[in-house]
């Protein structure tokens, strides 16, 4: 298991460009999501924030959509989507395939819901509007899938900050982060290149 500091360090240290395990992470999810799923005639939301969580959704928007009907929910601010993230955001945000929505979403036509909000970005208290998300992404019968960890939950103690996405399937990358110790029966551990 690895703390959400170790990850940092370790991704930072690696020498493996971000782009690159941004790529890997989407592919990941993805992937994931593939196996787990049967994609055929499903409509399948992403929800996006600005810090890299939401660039690894972007990623996954990218393959998803040549698959499955792909909505994608950016509840961030573009200004501050980083070089990498921001990069991803611009492969889609003008692909036929993917759809972008206003903030009034409506959770419940979905048949798959991809969070990729926060991951193990969280500080404090969350945000009204991914608050209102999260209700949004709950209240759905949709499958729900985490990129990394819950949005709402601490990756590294598994408090949760008044709220979390309860999901189904949640894909970590490189290790299981010590906060999913209770859920690893529905974790997923995608390589994304790091050393071991």
């Amino acid at each position: 298991m690895i703390s959400s500091q170790e990850m940092r360090i370790l991704e930072n240290e690696s020498g493996i460009p971000r782009a690159m395990l941004m790529e890997n992470a989407g592919k990941g999810i993805y992937s994931s999501i593939k196996q787990r799923f049967d994609l055929k005639d499903k409509k399948i939301l992403v929800v996006c924030y600005h810090g890299n969580n939401g660039g690894d959704g972007f990623v996954a928007v990218r393959h998803l959509c040549d698959e499955a009907e792909t909505d994608v929910l950016f509840i961030g601010d573009e200004s501050k989507l980083k070089k990498e993230a921001l990069a991803n955001f611009k492969k889609i945000e003008h692909n036929e395939k993917v759809q972008f929505l206003a903030d009034d979403a409506d959770f419940s036509g979905y048949d798959i819901i991809v969070d990729a909000i926060l991951g193990i970005g969280i500080q404090g208290r969350l945000n009204r509007t991914i608050s209102a998300v999260i209700d949004g992404i709950n209240s759905s019968n949709a499958h729900k899938v985490a990129v990394d960890v819950p949005t709402g939950m601490d990756p590294d103690t598994g408090a949760v900050a008044g709220k979390m996405v309860n999901a189904d399937l949640i894909v970590t990358f490189h290790d299981l982060k010590k906060g999913l110790e209770k859920f690893q029966d529905r974790t997923v551990v995608v390589d994304v290149g790091l050393p071991r």
